[in-house]
């Protein structure tokens, strides 16, 4: 009934710019946060879902705000979420607490358990607002890797973790962390790193990969007519996907709809903008992978890279050639 409604962020005329404003929440991570007794970093998750959705617009975040619902406001727990995760997820996103809302609501929610939502908003000039509108065949999509499941598909994670057998604070295998601690990995906060890969100018459109993952996300920037070809093996995928598909013999297709399986957020970009970034990339949150191109047809392919391609992209090499896939399947 809202004409306009459906970019990952909504836009505001204000004067030469546009105020762009996202909400959302942290979904059934927050079984996890009550299972593990790990509340400090679900503020983190909160903030991110929020700003990283504005930011796909080329907007900075300006300011937040929380909303916290529980039965009985217990003050070390909500200190532990509010001020310790909230308040360290607007400082990754250079943005203010402006402030928030805490309700007690007795007999609505189980001791010891609480709610959350929050709110961002944020501005980009008029001139500058990346909407996807210029994206043509032949860019380039570049990745940034997750730091694991991030905030979505956890109704999946607990069923498979029910038929696992095994416990949150089982030692998750072949690593030193629990699994736990492995599913609670905060959401990447991507604000600083994709304002200023959009500061150097070709980037086209940008995806945040939340529910729907690859499948349904990336679609979501092209204009009609255009799908995506997705690099096979051009990242590394996190182990804790892995696991999740073998313990809970998750077919791929449904992975795919489901989790980021380890790309957070994917930049249409110019092939020249993507040489120039993956020439100049760092390490750590400045990592980037060349993980497919946008083609002629809507929907979405995968294709398998030569082997000497796929070592190229793990090296982050910066090759002026390019990646030539030799087969592919559309799911």
């Amino acid at each position: 009934m809202a004409p306009g409604i459906g970019g990952f962020g909504g836009l505001f005329p204000l004067g030469d710019s546009y105020l762009v404003a996202g909400t959302d929440g942290v979904g059934t991570k927050l079984k996890l946060a009550f299972e593990t007794g790990i509340h400090e970093t679900i503020g983190i998750d909160l903030v991110a879902m929020s700003v990283n959705d504005i930011v796909t617009s080329g907007a900075k975040p300006l300011f937040f705000l929380d909303y916290f619902a529980t039965s009985h406001l217990d003050v070390d727990l909500a200190e532990k979420v509010v001020i310790k995760g909230i308040v360290d997820g607007c400082q990754q996103s250079d943005c203010d607490l402006l402030g928030g809302e805490t309700a007690e609501m007795p007999d609505f929610y189980a001791d010891g358990e609480y709610d959350l939502s929050g709110f961002a908003v944020g501005i980009v000039k008029k001139d500058s607002v990346i909407d996807g509108k210029n994206i043509v065949a032949g860019d380039v999509l570049i990745g940034l890797p997750s730091s694991g499941v991030h905030s979505n598909g956890f109704s999946l994670v607990r069923r498979v973790l029910a038929r696992s057998g095994l416990s949150l604070k089982d030692q998750f295998p072949g690593e030193l962390t629990t699994l736990g601690e492995a599913l609670m990995a905060p959401t990447v906060i991507y604000v600083k790193q994709v304002l200023n890969i959009t500061g150097k100018g070709g980037v086209k459109g940008i995806a945040h990969i939340t529910g729907g993952g690859f499948t349904d996300n990336i679609p979501r920037v092209f204009p009609k007519g255009l799908g995506a070809k997705i690099y096979k093996d051009s990242w590394d995928v996190p182990a804790v996907f892995k696991w999740i598909q073998k313990a809970g013999r998750v077919e791929d297709a449904e992975m795919s709809r489901t989790f980021n399986m380890g790309i957070g957020m994917v930049l249409v970009v110019s092939p020249e903008a993507a040489l120039r970034l993956l020439g100049e990339q760092g390490h750590g949150s400045n990592l980037v992978y060349r993980i497919g191109e946008v083609i002629s047809g809507e929907g979405m392919e995968t294709t398998f890279l030569p082997d000497e391609a796929v070592h190229a992209q793990r090296d982050k090499a910066s090759s002026s050639e390019t990646l030539k896939p030799h087969s592919s399947e559309t799911f």
